[in-house]
């Protein structure tokens, strides 16, 4: 259980696809869920943000999320299904490039499908910027960063300069 870096923008490795869990891993996934609590912790002290972060980001290339907003949920082997095609637009962050916000359009709603810790199956459905975070989340499991779904050239800004403009 530990503080880990996180990946920077321009590290190949997260572009990495990463690999499901299997059950037998679920020991070694505890100890990486503490060390993504940790990281995510340190995080907000050092940034005032973060709610959220994928395996990936701190390279275990696992299909793991950790939220943690009112509580703490761990997501194993998510799986995503959009309820309709309505889309929202957001300035997106990330911890991979923690000054930078980069103009997105995700899906408003979504299910996720998980394992938790326990091996249950859960689903929980999401709406706004939770499902936003969700889907920010999920891409880093496909090796796919906010910056490559920009809406064009003109969708990226340095945080302060939005924060002094709104």
């Amino acid at each position: 259980m530990a503080v880990k870096e996180i990946f920077l923008l321009g590290n190949e490795k997260l572009y990495n696809v990463s690999e499901e869990i299997k059950q037998e891993e679920l020991v070694e996934v505890e100890e990486v869920v503490k060390d993504l609590h940790d990281t995510l912790m340190n995080f907000r002290k050092e940034y005032g943000a973060g709610r959220a972060i994928a395996a990936p980001q701190i390279g275990y290339f696992k299909r793991l999320i950790y939220m943690n907003i009112d509580k703490e949920v761990v997501l194993i082997n998510p799986k995503l299904e959009y309820v309709d095609d309505e889309m929202i637009t957001v300035w997106d962050d990330c911890m991979c490039f923690p000054e930078l916000l980069v103009k997105v359009k995700r899906f408003k709603r979504c299910v996720v499908y998980y394992k938790d810790l326990a091996w249950k199956d859960n689903l929980i459905e999401l709406e706004g910027d939770i499902s936003e975070l969700i889907q920010h989340e999920y891409d880093h499991l496909d090796g796919i960063l906010a910056v490559q779904k920009a809406i064009d050239d003109r969708s990226f800004s340095i945080k302060t300069k939005i924060i002094k403009n709104t």
